[in-house]
Parts: C-alpha cells; structure tokens; sequence
C-alpha cells in the first residue's frame, strides 16, 4: 500500500517508524514531516491542518491508507474529509473527535454515563468563573475549553493564579472564549490507551508521562517532557477498572448518539485510593507516550489501525515486548514559554550505533546536511531496558552524547518507576 502519516512532531516519527517495518507498506509519505522522519518517509510540505492540498494530495497520488496524528487535523473533521473521497483514514470523526475539542463535552458525557471525573463547572465569562473560584476551596484547576496544545490548563492554587487563568482564557490566548473548572484530583497520573473500532475495544500497553517541565514534577505543565512504558500503577486489576469504568461506558455512548468512535482513545488519569477518575480524554496517540509504546510494540501495526477503520479489532491482536522503554525529551531553553528557533544540533551520528537506542525526531528541520531545532519539544531520545532503571540509564546515556548547548532536558523521567 501507499500510506501517508500526517503531521511533523516525535508522535508520527515514531509512527512513520513502526509503519514502515511492516511488509503492507510499498511507499510511506508524510506531511509535513521533518528532520528524521525524513530517513522513515518522503515527505510533502503540507501542513497538517492544510485539508485541501492533503487531499488532493492523496488523490493524485493514490494513496490507499491515511493515518492522522494530530488533534487539530481531527476536529477539524480531515477524517470526515478523507472518507467522503472514498479514502481510508485512521482517526475519528469530528463529531467524534470532540472528546478532545471540547472539554465541556467530555465533562457532560461523563456525566451522562456515570463515569469518574472531577466535579466541574463550564463558563462563558470571566466575571461569574471569578466569582466561582472565590466560592470554592483551592486549589482549582482552571482549563480552557478548546484545543490548546496542552497549555491551556492551570493549576491555579491562590486565587491570584485563578483570576490570571481565567483572565488569560477570555483574552483569547488560547483561541476560546468558554472554560472549564474543576476540583483538583490526587492522586498519581497514568495514560491509558485504546483502539476502537466503534464498537471493539483492544487497549494497549500502559505508560507514564512527565507534564512538568522541571525535575521532581516542578514548573508549569507542559506537551510532556519524557514517558515511560509500562507504568507500574497500570495493574491488570486497574487496567479493568478503567475499561469497565470509564472506556466502556464512553464508547457506548458516543455509538449510542450515532456518532461512533474510530481511532485510538487516550485517557489521562488520576489514579486514588477509591480507583480511576478521567481527567481528560485526547483522541491521538500520545506525545511522548507513543514513542515508547511503539518501541515495545512487536506486532505489524499496519494491520491493526486498519482493523480499526474496519469494524475488525475483534480479529486482531497485539504482542509486546516485556522490556521498559523510556523517552527523555530534549526541549529548547525557554519552553514552554517563549524560545529561539535555528540553532544547530550536533553528535547525533554517535546514537545511531546503540543498540536499543532511537531518536524520534519532534521539533527539527534539515539544513543541508545540518539539524537544527525548530520547535519547543525537539528530540525524543528512547531506549529499551530489561528493567526501569536500565532503560533510563541507557536513554541518559544517548543524551549525553548529544552536543546541543541551547537544550535542556529534565534528569528524573521515569524516577516513579524507578
């Protein structure tokens, strides 16, 4: 087959990795791709949420399976798009891809289905969000309603914080004008993910990912600074909790609407004393967390995103290594805040060598025969270990040799597990 993987971060790097070791995949393309992604696929320079040009793309070109990494693409309804030209496309629908586009939406469909969430209240304006926060004990977690590239959430917990959060959302910094609020959970965090096939449900391995941008889980939240898989807290018994509490019941409804979930369901939560509550749903594969469970992947995953597509997922079935993998993101200094593009990266020949070792690439352009940052989240540096620990000791090892003076990276991914 033809496949294109749309969109240019470490995500689809690690898609475009696993997809073209599978024997199904004649050609691989990607839009638009980047530094490394570039030694898995040809890239096009489409963007990602350039809908037009993608399909004419995939029209002209014949492409025969199309597998969307990015949320914005998917709200935006290029699934939708894809299927009405006759073009298979792995990804939910729009409708269905509100999950992730609207918080408010996954707050009242839990509501309506019983599952286990924070308390919570949505908000229009500033004034009477304010006034909520001032009536209730902190802290609070105030999060913008609408796709924010994971930086529109606040844990705000003086009433300072709160009011600035709230200000921030209705000044239109993250592109919204509605919010929500809600209780703040304890508890320790886990990414849970599943196919869905609209009916069928196959979860996948556990991970662990790191929001907070400093060691020790300090600074503001972040895409995610490092993941690891499996996540130790994902038990057998709480891998059941969560399909029976909270996937199930979800599934079930969004077909019961006639609005059918198709893709790959990614659920962060918060795991307590009493069991699982939903943070928040993301209808993508993880960014980090897809890169390790694509490096402990051992079955072609052609195969299953199509049996997704397909109504098939019952017929299927996934085997993974039991080794650990960990990623360690290398960002550029100053995110998430604001940061420089164009400088140069150095020492990336020195990994290629190790064994267990890969580098997805995230925020990275070629220059010749150069690489150079060109984003926040740059270099994902991923490693296989027989345990925790030697899988964060081999990915530090990978770090080291990395000559990039304007990164940073944390020092403690995967410190739970270990």
């Amino acid at each position: 087959m033809k496949v294109l993987v749309v969109g240019s971060g470490g995500r689809e790097h690690a898609l475009c990795w696993a997809i073209a070791a599978s024997p199904l995949c004649d050609q691989l393309y990607c839009a638009p791709g980047n530094a490394g992604i570039s030694n898995e696929a040809t890239c096009v320079d489409i963007p990602a949420n350039d809908m037009g040009n993608l399909l004419d793309f995939c029209l002209s070109e014949k492409i025969d399976f199309v597998v969307v990494g990015p949320e914005d693409p998917l709200c935006a309804g290029l699934v939708d798009q894809l299927a009405e030209a006759g073009i298979k496309a792995f990804g939910p629908s729009a409708a269905a891809a509100q999950l992730e586009g609207s918080k408010r939406f996954t707050k009242e469909l839990c509501e309506d289905a019983a599952i286990p969430t924070a308390r919570f209240r949505s908000f229009t304006n500033a004034d009477d969000a304010i006034a909520y926060c001032k009536a209730h004990p902190l802290p609070l977690v105030v999060k913008a309603d609408g796709l924010a590239a994971g930086k529109g959430v606040t844990i705000a917990e003086t009433q300072e914080q709160a009011v600035a959060a709230i200000q921030d959302v209705f000044a239109g910094r993250y592109g919204v004008a509605e919010l929500v609020i809600e209780e703040f959970l304890v508890g320790e965090e886990a990414s849970f993910f599943a196919l869905v096939d609209g009916e069928n449900i196959l979860p996948l391995a556990s991970a662990q990912d790191h929001k907070r941008v400093g060691d020790g889980d300090t600074g503001p939240n972040t895409g995610g600074m490092g993941a690891y898989s499996p996540a130790p807290i994902m038990t057998d018994t709480m891998t059941d909790r969560v399909m029976k509490e909270i996937i199930e019941p979800t599934v079930a409804v969004l077909k019961a609407r006639g609005t059918p979930y198709r893709g790959v369901l990614y659920a962060g939560l918060m795991i307590a004393d009493a069991g699982p509550k939903l943070i928040e749903y993301n209808v993508r594969f993880g960014d980090p967390e897809c890169q390790v469970l694509m490096m402990r992947l051992k079955s072609d995953i052609v195969p299953v995103l199509m049996a997704s597509c397909d109504g098939m997922l019952n017929h299927v079935d996934l085997q993974w290594h039991d080794k650990t993998a960990l990623t360690v993101v290398m960002a550029t200094d100053g995110y998430p805040g604001a940061y420089d593009k164009g400088s140069e990266i150095r020492g990336l020949d020195a990994l290629r060598g190790m064994e267990d070792v890969q580098v997805f690439h995230a925020g990275t352009k070629g220059d010749g025969d150069r690489v150079l940052a060109n984003g926040g989240r740059v270099l994902n540096i991923t490693a296989l270990g027989q345990t925790a620990a030697a899988a964060q000791a081999r990915a530090y090892e990978a770090v080291a040799k990395v000559d990039w003076p304007q990164g940073f990276y944390r020092k403690d991914i995967g410190w739970r597990a270990v």
